[in-house]
């Protein structure tokens, strides 16, 4: 059965702002008027949650697998439809491991997991995008 326990407000402010406040009581502010651009769209939103949740994932995992991580960044990007709605049509998500003999095997598979597994925001968009996923390793020398 799903859960219907979560609930989020977004209150208009003037001006094209809006102040959205998540259901854990955190608030946003998100700006649809385009070429301000002093806080996030919504579909700006969309893909930092897209890369945000997938982050969680895989730094968790690899974690778990004691890999030794010293620095970790996703970069996500996205096309978006030429009509209306504009919405994203494809994800291209690429996450970028710093760290000390980090196994490439053990990157590839906490991607996997996220990928097809665990992250729900990937599982919310892909019926009406496609997702890519590469990653890369860095090795980091003894500070």
């Amino acid at each position: 059965m799903a859960q219907t326990d979560h609930k989020a407000v977004v209150q208009y402010a003037g001006d094209q702002f809006f102040i959205g406040t998540t259901p854990s009581g955190n608030s946003q502010t998100i700006d649809s008027k385009g070429d301000r651009s002093s806080a996030a769209s919504p579909l700006e939103l969309l893909m930092l949650s897209v890369a945000s949740c997938t982050a969680v994932d895989v730094v968790s995992i690899l974690k778990k697998k004691r890999q030794e991580i010293t620095d970790y960044k996703v970069e996500i990007e996205g096309d978006r439809r030429d009509e209306f709605p504009r919405g994203f049509t494809a994800f291209r998500v690429h996450h970028i491991v710093y760290g000390r003999s980090v196994s490439e095997d053990a990157v590839a598979k906490a991607v996997e997991l996220s990928d097809d597994k665990y992250c729900s925001v990937a599982y919310t968009v892909r019926p009406g995008a496609e997702i890519t996923t590469s990653f890369e390793v860095v090795e980091v020398g003894e500070d």
